[in-house]
């Protein structure tokens, strides 16, 4: 039973984030902070135990912003840039304790690490150059969970579009990004989950992520305690304004938010 556990919402944007670039919406020109979306990563933490979902492009930032100077693992949930954009920036974690070198385990599938090793192919040359980055590919199988630190971690499988991406169950908490279906049988593994995190987009239908109103269905299959709304655009509106169309228990994340367990 994982106890203690807290989840901190590192960013909750989608791949251009909160504001987009050259945009004037109301939600781009907002002064409210949770309008302020970095791109999508979460942090769970279990006693010395600190595990980072995705490193994106805003890594160094959300690094910086929480002060964290060590993590045991980085949980990756597909291959795209907003979620793997950052794993350079794992250097200053490497050598915060110089000469000892910390090195940074990534966890992901197969084909996740496939391009994590084709996009960081440097940190793998049998010759580097002093300062690349130290990591360590853990490939998942995403039918058996594994461990990290003695914190067991269940893969949720579902499908972005034409493949597939992987969410996590830890404990009462699951985490899941980027899906735009899941199996029946994937949701068994949902059981007694008490928080879940899953992606809303936006309102409309999108042909590659989930819409509020599928985000909702899951929800309401799962039947958690609580259930927080991530990966989304600006196209979701005020965040102020579009709580207020959500069900009871049921939340729009925002950048900086914490959960405990």
């Amino acid at each position: 039973m994982v106890k203690n556990l807290t989840l901190t919402f590192l960013g909750t944007g989608t791949s251009q984030g909160v504001p987009v670039i050259g945009c004037t919406c109301d939600v781009c020109r907002s002064v409210d902070p949770r309008d302020n979306r970095l791109r999508t990563s979460a942090m769970v933490e279990i006693g010395e135990c600190r595990l980072i979902i995705d490193a994106g492009p805003d890594f160094r930032l959300q690094m910086l912003r929480e002060g964290v100077s060590h993590i045991s693992a980085i949980l990756l949930t597909h291959k795209h840039k907003d979620h793997i954009g950052g794993i350079d920036d794992v250097r200053a974690l490497n050598f915060v304790d110089y000469p000892t070198i910390h090195t940074v385990n990534i966890y992901g599938t197969a084909d996740t690490l496939a391009c994590v090793r084709k996009d960081y192919d440097y940190a793998f040359f049998s010759v580097r150059y002093r300062g690349t980055p130290e990591i360590s590919l853990h490939t998942i199988d995403p039918e058996q969970s594994f461990t990290v630190d003695g914190v067991e971690i269940i893969p949720i499988r579902g499908r972005h579009a034409h493949f597939e991406v992987t969410g996590y169950r830890i404990g009462e908490l699951a985490y899941m990004t980027d899906f735009k279906a899941i199996d029946d049988s994937e949701l068994e593994k949902l059981q007694g989950v008490k928080v879940l995190v899953i992606n809303a987009l936006r309102f409309q239908p999108h042909d590659s992520h989930f819409s509020v109103a599928e985000a909702l269905e899951i929800i309401e299959k799962v039947a958690p305690q609580r259930a927080y709304l991530t990966h989304m655009s600006h196209e979701i509106g005020l965040h102020e304004q579009a709580q207020q169309r959500l069900p009871e228990n049921v939340y729009f994340a925002y950048d900086k938010l914490k959960i405990e367990l």
